[in-house]
């Protein structure tokens, strides 16, 4: 009997991961199909020729710098390459990889291709070869050290080196990055106490800072761009609605057409590391990720933002994230926040640096998640102020300076919030009346 249940058990997990892979290259064929509907194979191939040959610096929105078509078909190949990756690994598909790759899909629309994100990836896995390790313990690295991809690109292609020197010194600046990733981001997570979702995305601006401080003293420039392409809103609607749907009727069809469990799910703070398909099961998880995705649409629309490549990139990341940390209730106070602030300050909402503040910001939702409401929304207005400044320090070759910023906002927070928790709680234990057999008890 225990054997037919252990068999019984196999089977379920294999049809479980088959399904988590399934997704997967849904969404890869998604992406790749739509190019075709936007340009035509030509237009596709020439713009990704020079999505490629681009520095990618932030903010490089590739639907500005080549087409539309070309920069679905650029994600459709990274998420592709991603899964490919995770094979290799021989990894189990859990809510952290969910993230991973979407995350890498979405940043495919402004900054990351499989030239500049490749040394990355061999740099991580070298690490866990150098060091004995399973191969599957730098996949997070791999995937989300793509954030340093711009540095591969910057300098192959925008420092003044000759073309085979630009290329052989940007590839050895990836590796070297990809491989210091893990070891770094081990340690880094501590510093945020796993109240920032992105502790590569911190890690990745502590590495970036690195190299572009040497690239600086060498006397040349490395600083953020901002190409962006607009009139997008209309189809990208469509899309949008179209995919969080699938994935909303997909995940009700798993969980018999009900909502039965997502209750418990909005129970978890989503600090480091929650990871919702372990903990409530992929149907639940798949609703939590189409909801997030409605949301972060309907933010964007609602402060009349731009559907371009970062917009696009911040929607795709916060639905990855709803494998691993976010949900509905920690998120929407650190929206409510930095859109408060955003008007406080008379910022104009609509820009895109000020909707992917508000998207991207939501990398400590667990601040909100733990702590509530109103320090969530306090954690929020300080993201969108410190986020305005932090690029600058690593020149816009790391992709994910929100979670750059937001590692500082945990690092400041957490630290004041858990001194108060702690004398708060004194002050109860004080405050309690002492039960006197208790201390009859004591005295004998």
């Amino acid at each position: 009997m225990n054997l037919e249940n252990k068999s019984s058990q196999i089977e379920f997990t294999t049809a479980s991961q088959t399904l988590k892979y399934g997704f997967f290259w849904f969404i890869a064929f998604f992406f790749a199909i739509l190019a075709f509907l936007f340009n035509s194979p030509e237009e596709i191939l020439e713009g990704q020729i020079v999505i490629l040959l681009s520095p990618s610096n932030l903010v490089t929105d590739y639907f500005a710098i080549s087409n539309v078509g070309a920069t679905l078909f650029n994600s459709a190949i990274l998420t592709a390459h991603s899964i490919l990756i995770i094979k290799m690994s021989k990894a189990r598909i859990n809510g952290a990889v969910i993230a991973g790759v979407l995350t890498v899909a979405a940043f495919s629309f402004f900054g990351k291709n499989l030239y500049n994100s490749t040394p990355i990836v061999l740099g991580a896995f070298a690490y866990a070869w150098s060091t004995k390790a399973p191969a599957e313990h730098s996949l997070l690295a791999a995937l989300f050290g793509t954030a340093l991809g711009p540095l591969v690109s910057e300098i192959s292609f925008n420092i003044g080196l000759s073309l085979l020197s630009g290329i052989f010194y940007g590839y050895l600046a990836g590796f070297i990055a990809g491989y210091i990733i893990p070891p770094l981001a081990h340690h880094i997570v501590k510093f945020t106490k796993g109240f920032s979702v992105y502790n590569i995305g911190f890690t990745c601006g502590v590495i970036g800072t690195l190299f572009v401080s040497i690239i600086r003293s060498t006397g040349r420039e490395v600083e953020p761009v901002s190409l962006l392409s607009s009139g997008h809103n209309e189809p990208f609607i469509i899309i949008f609605l179209v995919l969080f749907s699938i994935m909303m009727i997909t995940g009700l069809h798993f969980n018999h057409w009900t909502l039965k469990g997502y209750g418990e799910l909005l129970q978890h703070s989503g600090q480091l590391s929650t990871d919702f398909l372990d903990l409530n099961g992929f149907s639940i998880t798949l609703i939590n990720m189409s909801l997030l995705g409605y949301l972060s649409l309907g933010y964007v629309l609602f402060h009349g933002g731009e559907l371009n490549g970062p917009v696009i990139g911040g929607i795709l990341t916060v639905v990855g994230f709803g494998a691993f940390g976010k949900h509905i209730r920690n998120v929407i106070p650190i929206l409510i926040g930095v859109t408060l602030m955003g008007y406080l300050n008379n910022y104009d909402m609509s820009l895109t640096g000020v909707v992917t503040a508000g998207l991207f910001g939501t990398t400590i939702a667990p601040i909100a998640g733990r702590y509530g409401v109103v320090i969530g929304m306090l954690a929020g207005a300080f993201h969108l102020s410190i986020v305005s400044n932090t690029d600058t320090l690593h020149g816009g070759i790391n992709l994910y300076n929100n979670g750059f910023s937001g590692g500082f906002v945990a690092a400041i927070m957490i630290p004041i919030l858990e001194a108060f928790h702690y004398h708060k709680e004194k002050r109860k234990e004080l405050r309690e009346p002492v039960d006197p057999a208790d201390e009859m008890k004591g005295e004998s």
